[in-house]
């Protein structure tokens, strides 16, 4: 019997397996194609950029030095091509400010659509949408810790116009593409120790980003999103835009807030947040990562939190509120196939949640029957996914199982080892 039979013949029994419980695994797969996830671009040369006005500063660190590491936009592509090649359904790219392509030095506050034009095309050629982000760091307006914030007003003007010309070339980015592009604003704002004076900071960032954000923008070109954060290195006493603070700011200013998985405490998770903060927000953007004792963004594996957040985005109805992106950035191992790693896992977690009899647990759980509502949980543990996932990769055009891993191998002999 050849691997195609096997799969099928697997594939049909999962389907009756499935059917017992009453879930449609054809209209989960149908779900699962049409759910993008936002890959970044940041993973492939570890979070340099192309603009070369700083070294990786403000709070972010990449370790290991595995071969091959994107220095071109050229190179970022072909390896970006190189993991979608490799990821079954729809594909997004989440672009930062720092990645656009300069034949002139040009500093951030300068920066324009032009500089995105090869992105822009590259997009088109291969049909992947993009998104956006500011680079508020690596850079020497950065240099102290601070930049929307900062007390020096021509540094904050400097900024606000960097956050201005990004909101134009994420538009740009919208209209070539048909749909709205993500433009997501982190800033590493805060102290290493305790501030005297707290809310000075949050005042003045309020009005960066209140200026930053008053020429209005359709949302069907671009939706602007803010991003919380607990701390980071250099800011460990001290967040300027805290998870309190970009709530707020969202809620009155009707953005879209971004959880990232890395931001908050080491024992709090996302997961529990998504319902929370909907009731309140319009949307939500998503960072999926792996924090491990801090915010080190590791490379997304098939944690239970992945699954958790997965799990309550499909039980609440939320995939047209909540925009799914990736943020790791590991140069200890092959960066395409932390690309991969991640991507397919994020997609692996969402089908697992579509194949959830989410009905019946739910009215299970209104009739108090906890008891029963466990024990399905528990029972789906063990129900056929692999196989339905394995036929979803193959009708996709997408190796199976562990066979990508090949194709990652020559990849970095053919490319990669030759840089």
């Amino acid at each position: 019997m050849s691997s195609t039979s096997n799969l099928d013949a697997a594939f049909s029994l999962a389907t009756e397996h499935y059917q017992t419980i009453g879930v449609d695994v054809d209209a989960a797969l149908k779900t699962l194609a049409q759910t993008a996830v936002s890959m970044h671009c940041w993973q492939g040369d570890d979070v340099a950029g192309f603009d070369h006005v700083g070294e990786l500063g403000s709070g972010l660190a990449v370790t290991g030095n595995y071969r091959g590491r994107a220095r071109t936009a050229e190179e970022l592509r072909g390896d970006l091509e190189m993991a979608y090649s490799l990821i079954p359904g729809q594909q997004r790219l989440n672009l930062h400010a720092m990645y656009g392509e300069f034949d002139r030095p040009v500093d951030r506050d300068e920066i324009g659509v032009e500089h995105f034009q090869g992105w822009m095309d590259w997009a088109r050629d291969q049909h992947v949408s993009l998104d956006f982000n500011p680079s508020f760091f690596s850079h020497p307006q950065a240099a102290d810790g601070l930049t929307l914030a900062h007390p020096d007003k021509g540094i904050r003007q400097f900024w606000i116009d960097h956050g201005i010309a990004c909101r134009q070339i994420a538009a740009a980015m919208g209209d070539a593409q048909g749909n709205a592009c993500i433009n997501n604003v982190w800033v590493p704002d805060g102290y290493k120790d305790t501030p005297a004076d707290r809310t000075a900071p949050r005042q003045r960032l309020t009005d960066s980003l209140d200026k930053m954000f008053a020429d209005p923008i359709d949302s069907s070109r671009m939706l602007d999103a803010v991003e919380c954060k607990l701390f980071g290195i250099g800011s460990e006493s001290y967040v300027v835009g805290s998870h309190e603070f970009y709530m707020g700011y969202a809620i009155t200013r009707n953005k879209v807030l971004c959880l990232d998985a890395g931001h908050f405490h080491p024992t709090e998770v996302i997961s529990d947040k998504i319902s929370a903060t909907l009731l309140y927000v319009p949307e939500l953007l998503l960072h999926v990562s792996r924090g491990v004792r801090w915010d080190s963004d590791h490379v997304v594996t098939m944690t239970d939190e992945l699954q958790a957040i997965m799990q309550e985005i499909v039980r609440g109805q939320y995939l047209d509120r909540v925009h799914i992106g990736l943020d790791f950035f590991d140069a200890s191992i092959n960066r395409i196939a932390a690309w991969v790693i991640g991507t397919r896992n994020t997609l692996k977690a969402i089908l697992m949640a579509l194949l959830e009899p989410t009905a019946d647990l739910q009215q299970l759980e209104r009739e108090g029957d906890f008891t029963a509502r466990l024990a399905l949980m528990e029972e789906q543990r063990t129900m056929p996914f692999g196989a339905v996932w394995d036929y979803y990769c193959d009708a996709s055009g997408v190796p199976v199982g562990r066979q990508w891993l090949t194709a990652v191998r020559q990849y970095d002999a053919d490319v990669l080892a030759k840089r």
